[in-house]
């Protein structure tokens, strides 16, 4: 049978990594957050001492990459962030990391992949697409507690301002562009808590693959 492959995309800090973690424990589908491909590109090309800007510097990087990088702590801080959306607009890095996604998402029986272009780009035919969001402002207070459970001190404005100018970026860039896939669901967590998030999630993904079956 066909891979199930659940498309979760979304702005940062809609609460769609969440989201996607849940679904693939729900259902015992491996989970990729594609979003930390493109953070580690940003963080080992400037380790490295490389410009984060350059595409041939990012792209080098990108095509080194492997899975087991994605585990480092790193790439969970605010500057991590900075750098995936920053690398993220060069086409050679989005080229170079095509392969690895597919790959992921053609395992036997599915996967459950999350990031910014699954459902446009990476798996255009996935059987199940979500695109998650929620205001910047209430996204901006969701990512500024978790980088103060982290231990990272930074101010609730200057996160919002990072929130707004990663949405401004994503969303203008030549390459594969930020923007929901014409059959994508659209699932607005503005006002939700994540347990209602989470099964409003699972009722999109249930109805999904009730329809997928019967065409398989």
């Amino acid at each position: 049978m066909a891979s199930f492959v659940i498309a979760v995309d979304g702005p940062a800090a809609s609460g769609k990594g969440t989201i996607a973690t849940r679904l693939g424990r729900e259902l015992g589908l491996p989970v990729l957050d594609t979003g930390l491909l493109y953070r580690a590109v940003g963080v080992l090309t400037a380790q490295a001492g490389g410009n984060p800007d350059d595409e041939a510097a990012a792209g080098a990087t990108a095509t080194r990459l492997t899975a087991d990088l994605l585990a480092d702590p790193a790439l969970r801080t605010r500057t991590a962030g900075e750098l995936a959306s920053r690398v993220a607009v060069h086409r050679k890095v989005r080229e170079r990391l095509l392969g690895f996604q597919r790959t992921f998402a053609a395992q036997p029986g599915g996967a459950v992949l999350d990031g910014r272009d699954i459902g446009t780009v990476i798996c255009p035919d996935a059987p199940a697409k979500l695109y998650v969001t929620a205001t910047p402002e209430i996204r901006a207070e969701r990512r500024w507690k978790q980088l103060e459970g982290q231990g990272e001190a930074v101010a609730y404005a200057d996160v919002l301002a990072d929130i707004r100018r990663r949405d401004a970026r994503d969303g203008a860039r030549d390459a594969a562009p930020m923007v929901a896939a014409p059959d994508a669901t659209l699932l607005d967590t503005t006002e939700m808590t994540i347990e209602q998030a989470a099964d409003a999630a699972r009722r999109i993904v249930e109805a999904a693959r009730a329809r997928w079956e019967r065409s398989h």
